[in-house]
C-alpha cells in the first residue's frame, strides 16, 4: 500500500481549492491558498509529482449528455483464478458505460457504477454483453432512484 503523502497546511488548501476547481489559474490559486504564485506554483508540481494531485478533468451532467439512469451492479464471477480477473478488468476497462468498479469483499466480487440511457438499454447491455462474458457466473442489479450526494473530493 502506498504511503501517505506529507502535507502541511497549505497543501492542504491547495488540494481542497483545485478539487473544488480544477480550472483556477496558479494567480486565483495563490491568492486563494494565501502563498505567493511562485511558492503556489512549486508546491502544486511537487504534488504532482508525488501522486498527490492527478489528471485534471471536466465533470459531465449524466443527465445532459442522455446517461441519466444510474445502476449498481453486484458480478459474481465463474472463477477466482489471476487470468479470469484480469480477463474481467480488461472486459471492464474497455466498456464505456462502467465508470465505477471495485473489487470487492464479501458475497460478491465486483461493484460496478453503470450509467446508462434507460432500462431496455441496461437490459441489453446486462442481458446479452455482462452475462455472456465467460467469467461472469451472475449479477444483482440496483436502480437508484435519485443521486442524494455525488462529490469527487477527498477530504484533506
Amino acid at each position: 500500500m502506498k504511503q501517505p503523502a506529507s502535507l502541511d497546511a497549505i497543501d492542504r488548501r491547495i488540494v481542497s481549492a483545485l478539487q473544488d476547481d480544477g480550472t483556477l489559474s496558479n494567480a486565483d490559486l495563490a491568492q486563494t491558498v494565501g502563498a505567493s504564485s511562485a511558492s503556489c506554483w512549486r508546491r502544486v508540481k511537487a504534488l504532482e509529482a508525488a501522486g498527490v494531485l492527478t489528471r485534471t478533468v471536466r465533470l459531465v451532467d449524466p443527465a445532459a449528455v442522455g446517461r441519466g439512469v444510474n445502476v449498481l451492479c453486484n458480478v459474481r464471477m465463474r472463477s477466482h483464478a489471476i487470468e479470469a480477473r484480469q480477463d474481467f478488468e480488461r472486459f471492464v476497462d474497455g466498456r464505456p458505460e462502467i465508470i465505477e468498479s471495485f473489487s470487492m469483499s464479501g458475497e460478491w466480487d465486483y461493484l460496478l457504477r453503470i450509467v446508462v440511457t434507460d432500462v431496455g438499454d441496461y437490459n441489453h447491455f446486462l442481458m446479452q454483453v455482462m452475462l455472456g462474458h465467460p467469467s461472469v457466473a451472475g449479477a444483482s442489479s440496483h436502480f437508484a432512484l435519485s443521486m442524494t450526494k455525488y462529490t469527487t473530493a477527498i477530504p484533506v
